[in-house]
């Protein structure tokens, strides 16, 4: 890769998503060692800032820069200046002092990362803002769905929930398009917007239509946080009308995988022994999460793609005993 940040799948061709997912293989094998650990980013200090909250991006991220000896900083709102009024320019100016590598930041405003990248001289990664995108979570999904699968061309996914309020769903829908996949989005019609149907992403509002003939089925949060109101009736007659059930899944023709990128709302959007059952890729992710991110922040601090393998395998050949 030649870019310095990353803030969205829609900025990206096939050929650097692919070069991503090749690289998040490489180092998905560190994992799986006895020592989860290589030399790569000795001596580069990442700041995780997190102005929202966060359980498997925050973790996933520490462990990647760990995983790659990275000094590793975390920054909470509650406990910082930000708790007094900081604005997030000042904040940054005092990251920028510090001499900092890299900022991996998630905000509740559209534009955060963008905003960071024209007042730091370090990377940024986006881990989520507002209801733009989500780039490491798409990479995580598209990573998740090619190790399964494997060919992207042609590849049905059919994606159900709050579409509205869903960087998440952005993502990945920028990312299975530039790879020739077919998008279907469903929903209720107040949570699925038009923007994506120049894209050839089909919009449906019929559960059992959306899903029949899919491959993947990824389903999404209702993000409660981020509606008003006047978004659906209630949550049971959403799983009645939208919930990925067993019965739903068992009239879908062929074998059909699911996906979600967590929270999960057990009975709102999923049933629960869906999202345990033989079908669910969903801790899948979670695992795949680390090694993605691994190879952003690898290839993002200006390191060769074709150089990983040679890390990974110069540091399998040692004996034993922490390298970091």
């Amino acid at each position: 890769m030649e870019r310095k940040h990353l803030l969205g799948l829609e900025e990206l061709d096939a050929d650097e998503i692919l070069s991503i997912l090749e690289s998040s293989r490489v180092f998905k094998e560190v994992l799986d060692r006895p020592v989860k650990k290589v030399p790569a980013l000795r001596n580069r200090t990442i700041v995780n800032l997190f102005y929202e909250a966060s359980t498997r991006t925050r973790i996933s991220f520490e462990l990647a820069e760990k995983r790659l000896s990275a000094d590793a900083v975390n920054f909470s709102t509650t406990t910082s200046s930000v708790s007094k009024g900081e604005t997030l320019r000042d904040t940054v100016r005092t990251l920028e002092a510090m001499e900092i590598d890299m900022v991996v930041i998630r905000h509740g405003i559209s534009g955060a990362p963008h905003f960071l990248t024209r007042h730091l001289n370090a990377s940024v990664i986006n881990a989520g803002d507002g209801m733009h995108e989500h780039p490491t979570q798409g990479l995580l999904d598209l990573y998740t769905m090619g190790e399964k699968i494997g060919e992207f061309r042609g590849l049905k996914v059919t994606i159900v929930g709050d579409i509205l309020h869903s960087r998440v769903a952005r993502s990945n829908i920028w990312g299975l398009t530039h790879l020739g996949a077919d998008v279907t989005i469903c929903g209720p019609g107040t949570l699925l917007p038009r923007e994506f149907e120049s894209l050839g992403v089909r919009r449906v509002t019929d559960i059992d239509d959306a899903i029949h003939g899919a491959q993947v089925v990824m389903v999404l949060r209702l993000q409660f946080e981020r509606m008003e109101g006047g978004f659906i009736p209630t949550t049971r007659e959403y799983f009645r009308l939208f919930g990925i059930t067993r019965e739903r899944l068992r009239r879908c023709p062929g074998d059909v995988i699911v996906m979600h990128p967590g929270p999960i709302n057990r009975g709102v959007e999923i049933e629960p022994e869906v999202a345990d059952g033989p079908q669910s890729l969903i801790l899948d992710q979670v695992k795949n999460g680390v090694a993605v991110r691994m190879a952003v922040l690898y290839l993002l601090s200006g390191r060769r793609a074709d150089g990983a393998r040679g890390v990974v395998e110069q540091v399998g050949a040692q004996a034993g005993g922490d390298i970091g």
